[in-house]
């Protein structure tokens, strides 16, 4: 079974060659794709998200259109400041709160960081679902991001802490390059999806892996807690 690097690079180089990224470019990130906008509306179609009533988002730019779409429809959004560096590193947009100009601004990472609320972990809503970037997902809903690892950290925390529960939704928006046939590689701290939204279709997936219970205090390295004053709060606690 190739690496998640291998995965990473052979899917970034695919989206560059077939000229479906979009800017500013897939390698390295969470690769913008051509029809994100459409994938995104695909998603917020479907029953799950349409129930939904808190979404935790990632900040990445596929996902703008539809973090955009949970505020116009009013729903409650979470997002995780960069590296999780402050002591409470979640900040909470109600679209009630927001004007037109605002709500527009805060789909995108730099307006959630302005105008979302500072809310401590224990005051956070009960998070109904979950919206993640990929590089690559498969059809057993295995899912590789770009290899820092905050993404399924952030789940951790917020499972720990109640947020989230076995009856959160996880979800994806991917180019179908994105969509690979093979086996991927999954670790216990890797979050698995339950849909993956394209610009043609929303696929509902028949998950084959569980979902990690809580933060896995054994795959982090001490330097890794101190960095991150929630964990180290946590750890101490």
């Amino acid at each position: 079974m190739r690496t998640k690097d291998e995965v990473r690079a052979e899917v970034w180089k695919a989206m560059e060659r077939e000229g479906v990224s979009r800017f500013p470019g897939a390698e390295g990130r969470i690769p913008n794709f051509a029809g994100a906008k459409l994938a995104a509306e695909k998603l917020a179609g479907h029953r799950l998200w349409k129930r939904a009533r808190v979404i935790k988002a990632n900040p990445d730019s596929p996902q703008t259109h539809a973090r955009r779409i949970a505020l116009e429809e009013g729903k409650t959004m979470i997002m995780a400041v960069p590296r999780l560096r402050d002591p409470h590193p979640f900040r909470v947009l109600e679209p009630k709160r927001l004007s037109k100009a605002a709500m527009k601004e805060a789909a995108t990472i730099k307006g959630a960081l302005k105008h979302g609320r500072v809310v401590a972990l224990d005051d956070l809503p009960e998070i109904d679902f979950v919206l993640c970037g990929s590089v690559a997902v498969n059809l057993s809903g295995a899912r590789v991001g770009k290899g820092g690892g905050y993404h399924d950290l952030e789940y951790g925390i917020l499972t720990d802490a109640g947020k989230i529960d076995a009856h959160t939704t996880v979800a994806t928006t991917v180019h179908p390059i994105q969509i690979l046939r093979q086996h991927l590689m999954v670790t216990d701290h890797d979050l698995p999806c339950d849909l993956i939204a394209t610009p043609r279709a929303v696929i509902e997936i028949d998950r084959q892996y569980d979902r990690p219970r809580g933060i896995l205090w054994d795959h982090l390295q001490p330097p890794q807690i101190r960095e991150i004053p929630v964990l180290e709060r946590m750890g101490y606690a």
